[in-house]
């Protein structure tokens, strides 16, 4: 592939494996499995997969161990994504995450991090695609190694976003996260992510957070955008049925850069944002369900 990335992903490329019980187990007991399945997830596939799916041209900037499962390069090898970046690590295992959810569709995670999580240890800096993009994007992975390579890639022409998403709970610290933001145009978070990131700033709100642009998903509620100083709030789209709410997020963020790239505002780009993330909750697996830009675009229609 020689053509530029509009977009670069940096997070991890997991094996999911998405179990629904009845309940969770207490300690030291077990429950049975209602139903089992494993399928390529990670943060930074979920968004840059579907980005790529709704016709962005996309880079994954990620390490995998050399278990990885040829089906799932596959998978990623047809959406179309820019693979220039993807390096495999023999020695290591892939990172996998076990997601559990109970029949109120509550969920808990068990991750493994991977080679991803310790990438700056592997001595290979992952920089040659965000050179070349308009936008690059950093969501889950070793915040150290990320603030060294948003030092590499920052430059004039280039919109650079911090989106420490879960391991904002375990990985990032005020220092890591003030460094980020300094080297960044952008922050995203969901609702529960927000209230960590205003306890590590000293903040009593995420939007005070001093960039152009700060994006707040809040589940069935919508979101809350920051755009140049004002407030935008943009509503849920409902689509058809509920099934699974893994990578709605992650959906939400590719439907938001595929807007960027056919050339919404940023207003309209976040509805078709929400719109897209409409499409992946009616599916268990957070790739399943990713729509294709005429879809995502024909949903957003009530919002732009």
């Amino acid at each position: 592939m020689s053509e530029s990335p509009f977009l670069s992903v940096y997070g991890h490329v997991t094996i999911d494996q998405i179990i629904s019980l009845k309940e969770f187990p207490a300690i030291n007991e077990s429950v049975d499995v209602v139903s089992k399945k494993t399928s390529l997830g990670g943060t930074g596939t979920n968004i840059a997969v579907s980005a790529a799916r709704l016709g962005v041209p996309t880079a994954i900037c990620a390490f995998v161990g050399g278990d990885f499962p040829p089906e799932f390069m596959s998978e990623m090898e047809s959406s179309g994504l820019d693979l220039r970046d993807f390096r495999k690590v023999p020695h290591m295992e892939t990172s996998q995450a076990l997601v559990f959810n109970n029949s109120s569709l509550e969920q808990k995670v068990v991750f493994h991090q991977g080679p991803q999580g310790c990438a700056g240890s592997l001595g290979v800096r992952l920089t040659d695609m965000a050179r070349l993009s308009r936008h690059a994007h950093f969501c889950t992975g070793e915040p150290a190694y990320y603030i060294s390579i948003m030092r590499e890639v920052a430059g004039p022409g280039r919109e650079i976003s911090v989106d420490p998403s879960q391991e904002v709970y375990k990985m990032w610290s005020r220092e890591s996260l003030e460094a980020a933001l300094s080297l960044s145009d952008a922050l995203f978070c969901n609702e529960y992510e927000a209230k960590v990131i205003e306890r590590l700033l000293g903040i009593s709100d995420v939007m005070e957070v001093d960039k152009r642009l700060v994006v707040r998903t809040e589940g069935a509620r919508g979101s809350t955008a920051k755009i140049d100083g004002e407030i935008a709030r943009i509503p849920a789209i409902r689509g058809d049925g509920f099934m699974d709410a893994t990578g709605a997020g992650d959906a939400y963020r590719a439907g938001f850069y595929a807007g960027l790239y056919n050339g919404y505002s940023e207003r309209d780009s976040l509805a078709i944002a929400s719109a897209a993330s409409s499409f992946v909750v009616e599916k268990v697996g957070a790739l399943a369900g990713a729509p294709t830009w005429e879809a995502a675009l024909k949903r957003a229609r009530e919002l732009l």
